[in-house]
């Protein structure tokens, strides 16, 4: 088979679930961001998973996302949406019994209008300046929101994979002087939070990309390997090139692999020429550019060229690569385009 395989190991996931779960006290609860398809490896499946192992509440960026996965939760989880309640939304919140984070006034306005009697939570604005309600919109409505019942105020740290930053201590003098003394349930930490220590978790915490293996979660385990199929080999001779452009110049008599898998899959053209596949332990270099559907890789030291190298795996994590490619293992993974055969591995429930 020519299609490439993502393989997600979700006993992995789940032990990192675990890990950060006990990185706070028993009155905090765990969640678990699933937001952008579980970071590209699928949350229709990565979701039931964690909800087996006692997870509880979801997070999801859109309505959309939030009406997708509520057929694979049972009743009792709860479907956070961050973007909050925005146009024609409210039959997918009626109906999938979601929680939007109210971030705006007018947001506030929409959800209370169409929904008056359905769940919701708020976002404020500790200083990111990204999403939630600023502090005078904020104090303006809160005794009203207060009166109906928040599920859940959060906000959300800027730097906290920077341990040192003054911001993280900033927002979290932030959030205490916006909601101290408010019978609300509360979230500032998403990863980065957790592993600031328990000042930061208060009643919930967000974890998300230190489930699926990255950083900064450093004791993670890794949950994705990526491995692309060999569909020709051939051989190439000192003054030969490879691909696009000629970007690459055989300087000796070269075994060149044709991978099938290109930037079309989410691997980035950045890493042309810059970047190893591996051979169980063994580096192959990738040689030449990345083209839309294809790589070429210098296999020519291997005793024998295997069925499929492995991009993402043991010998060279997601940070690794993004590390080469100059981006983060975030922007890697979520870019995992939909031509891979996702395989799942469990071993427990």
């Amino acid at each position: 088979m020519a299609q490439a395989s993502l393989k997600i190991d979700l006993d992995a996931v789940v032990a990192n679930w675990r890990a950060l779960d006990a990185r706070s006290g028993e009155a905090t609860r765990t969640a678990a961001v699933v937001k952008a398809d579980s970071y590209g490896l699928g949350a229709a499946t990565v979701a039931p998973a964690l909800y087996r192992a006692g997870a509880r509440a979801f997070f999801v960026a859109l309505t959309e996302e939030g009406a997708k996965l509520r057929p694979h939760l049972g009743e009792d989880a709860q479907i956070f949406v961050l973007g909050g309640h925005m146009a024609g939304d409210a039959e997918a919140i009626r109906a999938g019994r979601l929680i939007p984070m109210l971030n705006s006034p007018e947001q506030m306005a929409r959800h209370l209008e169409a929904l008056p009697d359905a769940p919701f939570g708020v976002q404020l604005d500790t200083g990111m300046n990204r999403l939630g309600m600023e502090n005078e919109d904020w104090q303006e409505a809160a005794p009203a929101l207060l009166e109906r019942g928040i599920e859940l105020v959060m906000s959300h740290l800027a730097c906290a994979d920077e341990p040192e930053h003054e911001m993280n201590a900033r927002q979290l003098a932030e959030f205490r002087r916006m909601t101290d003394g408010m019978a609300v349930k509360r979230s500032l930490s998403a990863t980065g939070g957790i592993l600031l220590g328990p000042d930061y978790h208060f009643d919930l915490t967000r974890p998300g990309i230190g489930l699926y293996g990255g950083r900064p979660f450093e004791a993670a385990l890794g949950v994705a390997t990526l491995s692309l199929p060999v569909i020709q080999t051939r051989v190439v001779q000192p003054g030969e090139t490879v691909g696009y452009g000629n970007a690459w110049q055989a300087e000796r008599i070269t075994t060149i692999a044709t991978l099938a898998a290109g930037y079309a899959d989410g691997i980035h053209r950045v890493l042309s020429n810059i970047t190893d596949l591996y051979a169980g332990d063994i580096p192959c270099p990738l040689r030449g550019r990345v083209s839309m559907d294809l790589l070429t890789v210098d296999v020519t030291d291997l005793d024998e060229v295997p069925d499929t190298l492995d991009l993402i795996g043991p010998y060279q994590g997601v940070d690794a690569l993004a590390d080469a490619a100059g981006t983060i293992g975030y922007e890697l993974l979520t870019a995992l385009g939909p031509r891979y055969n996702r395989v799942y591995s469990e071993q427990t429930g």
